[in-house]
Order: C-alpha cells, then structure tokens, then sequence
C-alpha cells in the first residue's frame, strides 16, 4: 500500500486525503468549479455520487500503486454499500486541481 503523503501528484494526494477523513469541504477544494467525472464508463452529476458513494457510506481508498505522474491509481477501495473491491481512478488535473476523474472496477 502507498502512503496518502507519498502520492506524486498534489491534487490527487487532496482528493484522496479528503475521501479518506469524510472532508466534503476538502474535495471540493481539491475540484475545479466545474469537475465531471465518470464511473464504469457512466457520466454521474459528480455531487451527488460523491454523496452517495464516499461520504453517507463511508468510502475509503487504500492505494496500491500510482503511474509515475501519479494521476492513475489502482486502489482497494470501500465503503459500506459495496463492501471492498479494487478500482481505477485516472484524474485530469487543470491548475492544480482536479477537473475530471474516471473510476471503476481493476
């Protein structure tokens, strides 16, 4: 597993951090005002997947590897409506934050 502070990029280290302690305040400081985002190949309204997915059923990335730029990651991912399972996130990163991030199963 890699260390939430050894991700390479800081966007993705922000969007990470901020999923793991709850911190809905914090992922949206990690987005740019208009970030999308897609989940198996399906476009979602980002807010209310984030909702749904991370913060009412307590999602948590547990990072396994990273690309050299650090904005693809294979991380087991959780939270209490799936249960576990490993996932693909690939973030775009537009002045230091995260515009767009795709995720879905490894």
């Amino acid at each position: 597993m890699i260390r939430t502070d050894a991700l390479n990029e800081p966007a993705v280290r922000a969007f990470v951090t901020a999923v793991n302690a709850g911190d809905r305040d914090a992922f949206r400081r990690a987005l740019t005002e208009n970030a999308t985002m897609s989940d198996d190949g399906s476009d979602h309204a980002l807010d209310e997947w984030a909702d749904r997915e991370i913060f009412d059923s307590h999602g948590h990335m547990d990072v396994q590897s990273q690309d050299a730029a650090g904005r693809t990651l294979i991380a087991d991912y959780r939270n209490d409506t799936w249960g576990e399972m490993r996932t693909k996130w690939h973030f775009t990163v537009d002045d230091g934050k995260i515009s767009r991030f795709d995720t879905g199963q490894a």
